[in-house]
């Protein structure tokens, strides 16, 4: 089984997760766009039970468009989100592909908010496209 490392960019707060992702997707609504500083967010999620967390976070409690809640986890020390969790999916922790630093990482294949998606950005071939 497949073992995958992430952390954040001091190396303090990490994430080592088991097995293959249950989904991997982008979001282009503009709260990933502000919370990522690119011109999207890109997650992949995990069943709660196959990841190890390591150090210590600091929350943040952001509502979503549609209400939901999500709590982000990030160093402390140098700001990095390493996991969070969306309400109402809690046997999953979401962890930024980028904290990974991964290159062969599976490319998402759902694409959400695409109404907001810059007019260049091309969700890969095959993926899901939710508006």
């Amino acid at each position: 089984m497949s073992q995958r490392f992430a952390s954040c960019s001091c190396g303090q707060l990490t994430a080592q997760v088991i097995g293959d992702p249950v989904r991997v997707s982008i979001c282009h609504c503009l709260a990933c766009q502000r919370r990522t500083g690119s011109v999207f967010g890109q997650q992949a999620r995990f069943r709660r039970e196959n990841v190890s967390l390591a150090g210590t976070s600091t929350a943040y409690v952001r509502v979503g468009d549609e209400g939901s809640r999500i709590t982000f986890h990030f160093c402390p020390h140098c700001g990095s989100t390493v996991y969070y969790e969306p309400e109402g999916m809690e046997e999953f922790l979401a962890i930024p592909v980028g904290a990974f630093a991964d290159p062969n990482f599976p490319a998402p294949s759902v694409s959400v908010y695409e109404e907001r998606m810059h007019a260049w950005v091309v969700p890969p071939a095959g993926a899901e496209h939710i508006p």
